[in-house]
């Protein structure tokens, strides 16, 4: 595992962390989507590239 995937899938944690604290405090559901969609490709580029 490489300092770039790494980076990619800590990345992607950050993000879904931030997808389930909008969550919490109910943001608008299209910020919460974005956040996620962001989370969702940065794990997967993350996977990718191991």
């Amino acid at each position: 595992m490489n300092k770039g995937s790494s980076l990619f899938i800590l990345l992607g944690l950050f993000l879904a962390g931030g997808v389930y604290s909008f969550w919490k405090q109910k943001q608008s559901r299209s910020l919460i989507a974005i956040v996620a969609i962001g989370s969702v490709f940065a794990l997967a580029a993350g996977l990718l590239r191991m």
